[in-house]
């Protein structure tokens, strides 16, 4: 009897020993587990904040592209600016000018070619007028401005104002050729027009030309 009682005993202990073994091992199993799955959310956190980073060092590449950009297209704009204002700055005064000069001009047009019958004071007048003009126009030729005077040229709209149409057989349609007042151009800027007359066809052979086109 106390034999069946001593090995009953030691059955129970073997039972209760293998289950907590398997209690330990789904414990040790589950710890496991647990390690695994923080390992890969580690990795997958890691991960994401590398690529996160990447974006941001991206967008601030692209933000320092644009600033640089931005910053040589105003330097680029600043620069243009001073030199046209170096080059333009004084074109009002030009302008303002430019009517003093065609006053002269004109007074001395009004000249007649023979000055043999002139007293003399007024000869030294017209040669003191036609030296200033002359000093007036190297002024001008030193500072880049120059006359627009298109006589005999075709007619160009960026430099000629036409004023009127002269009938003529001389010259073919759209040269000038007649300039009643100059024109003057600041470098490449124009100043002022020249006003112009331009050629066209005498109404005579326009009448034959629609005739023959009949």
């Amino acid at each position: 009897m106390s034999k069946k009682k001593v090995s009953s005993d030691a059955e129970g202990k073997d039972s209760k020993s293998f289950e907590e073994y398997e209690k330990n091992s789904e414990l040790e199993t589950d710890e496991v587990a647990t390690k695994d799955n923080e390992n890969i959310n580690e990795e997958v956190s890691i991960e994401e904040t590398v690529q996160n980073q990447n974006k941001e060092i991206q967008d601030l590449k692209d933000q320092l592209l644009r600033s640089l950009a931005e910053a040589e297209n105003l330097r680029k704009r600043t620069i243009k600016e001073i030199s046209d204002a170096k080059r333009y700055s004084h074109i009002s005064f030009v302008r303002d000018l430019l009517s003093s000069v065609d006053n002269l001009q004109r007074a001395l047009e009004a000249v007649p070619v023979d000055k043999s019958n002139l007293s003399e004071p007024i000869k030294n007048l017209i040669v003191g007028l036609e030296i200033v003009e002359k000093e007036m126009i190297n002024t001008f030729e030193k500072h880049n401005i120059n006359q627009i005077s298109p006589f005999g040229e075709k007619f160009d709209y960026n430099l000629h104002q036409a004023m009127f149409e002269v009938p003529t057989k001389e010259k073919e349609p759209g040269y000038v050729v007649e300039v009643s007042q100059k024109g003057y151009l600041l470098h490449d800027r124009l100043v002022r027009p020249a006003m112009v007359g331009i050629s066209k066809k005498p109404e005579e052979e326009k009448l034959v030309q629609n005739k023959n086109e009949n």
